[in-house]
Order: C-alpha cells, then sequence, then structure tokens
C-alpha cells in the first residue's frame, strides 16, 4: 500500500488515511493505541491528525499486518528491533512500486 503524500501538507485526518488505506477508522485507532511508533496531534475537537511522518509509520503497519501477516504483537516487536533496517526496505520497496507505475504511464504514452 502505497500512500503518496501531498509535499505541502502538514497533517492527514483519519477519514483521509482510513479512505486511503480502504481501512474503517476505527482500525486507525486501533493501531493508533497498540503502536507507540505513531504519534498523532489532537486538534482542539480532539480529532487525530497525522503527521507525514505518522503516515509512513501507518504504511509501514499496513505492510507489516495486512500484506505480511504479522500479528500485532509481531509487528511491534519487528518494529522494535529491526525499525531502521525495516523503514529502509520499505521505502526502496515503495520507490519501486513509484517507480513502475511511472514506467507503466511512459509505456502506455508510447
Amino acid at each position: 500500500m502505497h500512500i503518496e503524500l501531498q509535499p505541502d501538507k502538514r497533517y492527514y485526518s483519519i477519514g483521509e488515511l482510513a479512505k486511503a488505506f480502504d481501512v474503517n477508522a476505527s482500525l486507525i485507532r486501533f493501531w493508533d493505541s497498540e503502536f507507540d511508533i505513531l504519534k498523532p496531534k489532537k486538534n482542539a475537537k480532539g480529532n487525530r491528525m497525522f503527521t507525514p511522518e505518522d503516515v509512513k509509520n501507518l504504511q509501514l503497519i499496513y505492510h507489516l499486518v495486512k500484506e505480511r501477516g504479522f500479528t500485532l504483537e509481531g509487528a511491534r516487536t519487528h518494529l522494535k528491533e529491526g525499525q531502521k533496517k525495516t523503514l529502509d526496505k520499505f521505502d526502496i520497496i515503495s520507490k519501486l512500486e513509484t517507480l513502475k507505475v511511472q514506467l507503466t504511464n511512459i509505456k502506455n504514452e508510447l
């Protein structure tokens, strides 16, 4: 799951992220309570506002839990033990997916 971050956007609402990940907002709230690496700010109404760093961490959690089939405990352990290594691999995968889309678009224009 690759979410395109908008360079001028500082915060994302839980509704935007739920739609982008195609999950219920309740799942994102649950992950927020289960994973310490998520640190959304809360606005005056108490709504969670996620930073681009939070979005990257959500992508990583989604990848581990939904795509690779980790349990929540397994994902937490994996993140704590090898967060830098995991993030590096995930960044590479994300960049390759973006490149694939760009190349496909170029191919279709030929």
